[in-house]
């Protein structure tokens, strides 16, 4: 019975003691991201507001979200009776532990200041970047979003970006569409050609200014391969793609133009 009285004496010291430093962490780190959450919206109208460029605000808003969580959790672990100086000398430690284990995110971290300060590209341009094809859609510590013509979302670490040969579409305002069509040997190719461009003319998404490239790309066992470029706007990739392989087989079918099938393929002599 002794034993049982000194054992709840000392649950009931212990809950005094820490039962209010448990509520009064648990309500620093509820203030403290509510808080956190209220500035970053505040901090992002500002930054908008001053005209600094979109993926610098993405980049710094992230970036300033962890480094104010970690202070609100520095404050919570304090009022629960750590030791702060050496919690942070902890962490350090820890930190530098886990960075030569976590090199590849320090990695997309530095390659993160890199594009934001160095600016090879922004949010809203077309990039090929790591060997994916989208819309910047935003830049953060550790990644770049991008969006496909066809609405998929593409996260890239950012050490990738840095690593590849990036290439910027918007640049220039245009991209070069890149389609393959097939023509027979017996055919003439100027004929083909003056078919295919004056097919690209009704193509309404097509700029004219360069013009579009049509050439002979290579040669298969039963076709001759022609590669047709036309320079387009980048958000009207899917339907000027569409849109110009239609009108090219319409023309094809009005002219008159064949392609070999394969099965029952004959031989024949080469066009001019």
């Amino acid at each position: 019975m002794d034993n049982y009285e000194k054992y709840l004496t000392w649950a009931t010291d212990a809950a005094i003691i820490f039962v209010p430093k448990i509520l009064a962490a648990i309500a620093i780190l509820i203030i403290g991201f509510w808080l956190i959450k209220r500035i970053n919206k505040v901090a992002k109208l500002a930054l908008d507001r001053t005209g600094i460029a979109q993926e610098i605000t993405s980049f710094f808003a992230s970036f300033l979200d962890i480094a104010m969580k970690g202070v609100v959790l520095l404050v919570a672990a304090g009022r629960l009776g750590f030791d702060a100086s050496s919690l942070v000398a902890i962490l350090a430690a820890a930190g530098f532990a886990v960075g030569l284990a976590l090199q590849g995110f320090l990695g997309n971290f530095a390659s993160g200041m890199t594009i934001v300060f160095f600016r090879p590209y922004k949010v809203g341009d077309w990039v090929q970047v790591a060997e994916q094809f989208g819309k910047v859609e935003a830049i953060q510590i550790f990644n770049t979003t991008l969006v496909t013509p066809g609405k998929k979302t593409l996260i890239v670490p950012n050490g990738q970006v840095t690593d590849n040969v990036i290439t910027n579409y918007s640049t220039k305002g245009n991209i070069r569409l890149e389609l393959n069509v097939t023509m027979p040997y017996e055919e003439s190719f100027p004929r083909v050609r003056k078919i295919i461009l004056e097919a690209l003319k009704d193509v309404p998404n097509i700029v004219n200014d360069p013009a579009p490239e049509v050439g002979i790309e290579s040669y298969d066992s039963h076709n001759v391969v022609l590669a047709i470029r036309p320079f387009i706007n980048p958000d009207d990739y899917w339907d000027a793609t569409y849109d110009t392989l239609g009108r090219i087989k319409k023309a094809f079918s009005e002219n008159n133009i064949k392609v070999a099938y394969s099965e029952g393929v004959e031989l024949g002599p080469i066009g001019g």
